[in-house]
């Protein structure tokens, strides 16, 4: 529902009663909760199952150069390889600013330059509880050589807008929590040009 101004109004005060609560299972990365719920209109969830994940973070990272930083690492969950900006996870207590720079320079071996929130996104708010934060990098530069966990096999490239466009559109990249924040970077780019 649209007020005067054209502005869209925020009318879901809903919100389902939890009646139970276990955990199902428990890491470092993820736990899994069952919960037993009840909805506004009355109808009791038995089995509605929830991942709890730690925030994750992605970096839309840009050289002095100009060029933007991709990766290109195997994802075990579809068995394929894919372009992926640089991301990882937020320790217990780190801040995602902080996790961000951590995670771009033991992938990549870059750092430095001015940062800058693109946005907070959540990856499935029906069941998962966790958000995603993109960060813009711009102006980074190589420090050092990368320094990635002994189960990453990362490749680090560095391609022009033209390129990462073409990777973008082409379904080279398939990460819909890396593609709605650079689609977004690069609408809010047009925009500022215009």
């Amino acid at each position: 529902m649209k007020k005067e101004d054209g502005t869209l109004t925020k009318r879901c005060n809903q919100h389902w009663q939890l009646l139970r609560s276990e955990y199902v299972y428990q890491c470092p990365w993820l736990s899994l909760r069952k919960d037993v719920v009840l909805t506004t209109k009355g109808i009791e969830i038995p089995d509605f199952y929830v991942l709890e994940y730690p925030i994750w973070v992605n970096v839309i990272a840009k050289t002095v150069e100009g060029k933007y930083l991709l990766e290109r690492q195997y994802r075990h969950g579809i068995q394929q390889c894919v372009y992926e900006l640089c991301a990882g996870m937020c320790d217990p207590g780190e801040q995602p600013i902080d996790a961000a720079k951590r995670e771009l320079l033991e992938e990549t071996g870059y750092s430095g330059g001015s940062w800058s929130l693109v946005g907070k996104y959540a990856p499935n708010p029906s069941a998962m509880t966790n958000c995603s934060y993109t960060f813009l990098a711009e102006g980074v530069v190589k420090r050092k050589s990368p320094c990635p966990e002994n189960t990453e096999d990362i490749q680090v490239f560095e391609v022009t807008e033209e390129e990462l466009l073409k990777v973008m559109q082409g379904g080279e990249m398939i990460e819909g929590v890396m593609l709605a924040p650079l689609w977004q970077y690069f609408y809010n780019n047009k925009q500022a040009n215009h």
